[in-house]
């Protein structure tokens, strides 16, 4: 039996053959039995081996630098190598080569081509042939550990008396047992009166172990040894006898020392961390242990015969007032008496300790009442701490200021006392602008820097009696307390974010930051301190909305809006989840010939009643709530496997999706993208992304490399809605991009408005110029197509031609076209 354990064993199987091909039907067939390493040459496979230690090697007999036998015998020549089992793997069938194989030291043999189950078992069987080895080594090793460790003397001797082990060569036991003693007589190595008693008893055990004590005269006194003797059979009969010795001698004098009860109790008194104090029926002391002098400042002998309240004086730590020692208690009421809690004791030298525990009667042996007995301990480290904890529970770590546990008990208090007297309290949610940006560039230490320069300021800035807390991150809340007003709250939060104006200095350098205020009023805002709190963090992301750097009081329209948004993100996210998204789809056409070049992909939701929620809502809402991401990922696979679909049927149009900043921040897009071309086995041509062109400015060499690794899938990648961002022509040239989509909003009026006109006139030139396939979004009048072809924009999408169509409408949309050819990739709306 293993004394550590079984472990579950995650083997090793390495694999050596020349031909990769068998090297992956084997991995294939064994990965379920380890982890899989392989070699493709013999002379490579002995290092491999040093450095991984498999636990089965698979060789092949024939390999161009090293045969399979050679590196067998090189591997049995290597002590640290030659118990690993070798199957041998060949195509020969032949039995020479399977006689060889087990005489170089293989352990068994397997011709190709491999039968997965019979090739599976083999080497299933020698894995646990080789855990069993080893669990048998192991066990072997523990045990011997036990034996050399256990604090006894193990002994076996022949039926003659002569030794044939013994657990002890270093003379630990017996002087006589240093070195080998193997073969020598017992009474040769044991002392006369234990080899003595050994033999006398010979006779007589049996299997079942002999138990007795052994007197053994020593210089020094006497020991004692308990001998546990018993006989060892073997299936020939009785081999010898097993005699283990135990040392008791110990354990004896510590009983015949332990017998008189006066030094018993000294030596447990004396050794016990509690302070004692013993004394008569009067209360005058007649023992003190060294805790209880260390405590007093009495000495025993100066003690002795005192009166207890002389020597131990106690008093209430509330009120100061001496305590009744109850010690008296116990010997008036003769029972255990705890002591008063709060104590306090008063040493000799003016030292003082909190303490506490109790007092109890001493009887004599007839049950008479000879004494009483004090325990007592210094408790002032525990109480200390418990305030320490009760601290540290109640306030915030960084700034020490309080905590929400604390806040909330005072936001109680506060709202019950202005319910009581008529009067109001506030609460001044504050969150810091920005903080996360400021955080992640300047790094965590400084941004805990500026979080206790923060809470100083705020505390400079209100009176003592309000409270002011951490939430955690960059939230702090004041409470305002018994105020008349709401007028004070206003003034007190405009105070705040004026106070802000002044610049922060963290390592000499200079930080604007700003805060944003949500305010709630008790009791015009909430009826309760919970309420209070969830209307300050409504008005505060009111604050947040309205551009940040003021402050905003809670309103019920506030709370109404933002429990729409609620309501929206839980759809949104039950979308997500249920895979409840769809995709409607925009036709592309060629203005010039009317045939349908592509579609862009338009993702869609419905509300728990089917109707359509509007893009405008729910993808800002996904942008802020980070579900971006999982959104873009289904819309792009629904994408890709509807225009693989059309393929099938004979229509090759490329398919455009939008890409949000967010997705291009996702170190992961290239690889999403690439699976959903592989998944859906979409040719990379036909399938385009679209980004605006101020998501492409954020960071203009990051966006570089990732649109030239996207391009190199063999997508296309189109700038949407050009013309209403902020793009720099600098950084714009310097993008590989292929598409250039005109904006509605400048398409809608080119006919009406001079200045649009010229717009569209200027983007179209610009697309030419830098050799960039344009359209024309929004396109809704026969007339702004005809302009469209005449300044040169050839393609375009709008109401003209269709609305987004589900895929069962854009279906029998394309089926109405004589032809499709294939087109440019494009992108978004």
């Amino acid at each position: 039996m293993l004394l550590s354990g079984l472990t579950n064993t995650v083997y090793k199987i390495l694999i050596i053959d020349d031909n990769i091909q068998n090297i992956f039907m084997l991995e294939d067939i064994l990965s379920p039995l380890g982890n899989i390493f392989f070699s493709e040459s013999g002379t490579n496979a002995l290092a491999l081996v040093d450095k991984i230690k498999p636990d089965v090697i698979l060789l092949d007999i024939e390999m161009p630098d090293m045969d399979g036998w050679e590196v067998c015998r090189t591997l049995k020549a290597n002590p640290l190598f030659s118990d690993i089992p070798i199957i041998f793997i060949t195509g020969h069938t032949e039995p020479e080569f399977e006689r060889l194989a087990l005489e170089s030291g293989g352990v068994d043999f397997i011709t190709k081509p491999f039968n997965a189950s019979i090739c599976c078992l083999r080497v299933h069987t020698q894995l646990k042939f080789r855990q069993q080895n080893q669990l048998i080594i192991k066990a072997k090793e523990e045990l011997q550990q036990l034996v050399n460790q256990v604090p006894m003397l193990i002994t076996y001797w022949d039926d003659l008396g002569q030794n044939l082990f013994s657990n002890d060569n270093t003379g630990l036991w017996f002087d006589s047992l240093v070195g080998d003693v193997k073969n020598k007589h017992i009474s040769t190595i044991f002392p006369e009166a234990l080899s003595n008693a050994i033999l006398n008893h010979h006779r007589h055990i049996t299997s079942d172990a002999l138990k007795y004590i052994v007197t053994v005269p020593q210089s020094v006194g006497l020991s004692f040894y308990e001998v546990f003797q018993s006989k060892m059979k073997s299936s020939a009969g009785v081999d010898g006898y097993l005699v283990t010795v135990v040392d008791v001698s110990e354990v004896k004098h510590a009983k015949q020392a332990l017998y008189s009860e006066k030094e018993r109790l000294r030596v447990t008194l004396n050794s016990i961390g509690d302070a004692v104090i013993a004394t008569d029926t009067r209360g005058l002391i007649t023992f003190m242990n060294p805790i209880a002098e260390r405590m007093t400042g009495w000495r025993l002998k100066d003690a002795l015969h005192q009166k207890i309240e002389d020597v131990m004086h106690l008093k209430d730590s509330d009120t100061q007032q001496p305590l009744l020692n109850p010690l008296y208690l116990a010997l008036r009421e003769q029972r255990i008496v705890a002591m008063a809690l709060n104590s306090l004791l008063t040493s000799r030298g003016g030292h003082v300790f909190y303490v506490e525990d109790s007092a109890a009667p001493i009887r004599n042996e007839n049950g008479e009442m000879i004494g009483a007995i004090m325990v007592f301990h210094d408790v002032s480290e525990a109480m200390a701490m418990a305030m320490k904890m009760s601290h540290l529970a109640n306030h915030d770590q960084l700034t020490d200021l309080p905590n929400r546990i604390l806040l909330q008990d005072r936001l109680s208090v506060a709202c019950s006392t202005a319910r009581s007297y008529g009067t109001k309290a506030a609460a001044l949610l504050i969150d810091i602008d920005h903080f996360k940006f400021l955080n992640d560039s300047l790094g965590h230490q400084y941004g805990d820097e500026l979080i206790c320069m923060m809470a100083r300021r705020l505390r400079s800035l209100i009176p003592a009696s309000y409270t002011l807390a951490r939430l955690g991150g960059d939230e702090f809340v004041i409470l305002m307390s018994e105020t008349r007003s709401v007028e004070a709250s206003s003034q007190l939060a405009s105070t705040l974010v004026e106070a802000m104006h002044e610049p922060f200095v963290l390592d000499n350098q200079k930080f604007n930051v700003s805060i944003s205020i949500g305010v709630s009023v008790f009791p015009n805002d909430a009826v309760d301190a919970e309420e209070l709190m969830r209307h300050a963090d409504v008005a505060m992301y009111r604050a947040k909305q309205e551009g940040r750097n003021r402050f905003c009081f809670f309103s019920h329209d506030l709370e109404s809006s933002l429990m729409e948004r609620h309501h929206l993100e839980t759809r949104l996210r039950k979308a997500l989840i249920n895979d409840e998204l769809f995709v409607h789809y925009q036709p592309k056409i060629d203005l010039q010939t009317n045939i349908i070049i592509g579609a862009e992909a338009l993702v869609r939701l419905a509300n728990d009643e089917g109707e359509l929620i509007s893009p405008a809502e729910f993808i800002p809402l996904a942008e802020e709530s980070g579900l971006i991401i999982m959104l873009g990922k289904q819309v792009l696979n629904k994408a890709c496997a509807e225009a693989k679909r059309w393929l099938e049927m004979g229509h090759t149009i490329p398919i455009s999706v939008n890409v949000a900043a967010a997705q291009f921040a996702d170190p992961d897009l290239a690889g999403m993208i690439k699976k959903a071309l592989l998944d859906h086995n979409l040719p990379a041509h036909l399938l385009e992304l679209e980004i605006t062109e101020t998501a492409l400015m954020i960071d203009a060499a990051d966006m570089q490399n990732k649109l030239s690794e996207l391009i190199s899938l063999g997508i296309k990648i189109a700038i949407d809605d050009f013309g209403t961002g902020y793009s720099s022509l600098a950084y714009l040239k310097k993008f590989n991009v292929d598409v250039m989509k005109i904006d509605m909003s400048f398409v809608k009026d080119m006919l009406n408005n001079k200045h649009d006109y010229e717009i569209v006139k200027t983007i179209i030139s610009l697309g030419k110029s830098m050799g960039l396939v344009l359209i024309a979004e929004g396109v809704e009048t026969k007339e702004q197509s005809h302009a469209l072809v005449e300044l040169g924009c050839f393609m375009g999408q709008g109401y003209l031609f269709s609305r987004p169509l589900n895929s069962t409408d854009f279906e029998a949309f394309i089926s109405q076209s004589s032809k499709c050819v294939k087109g440019i990739n494009s992108v978004d709306e």
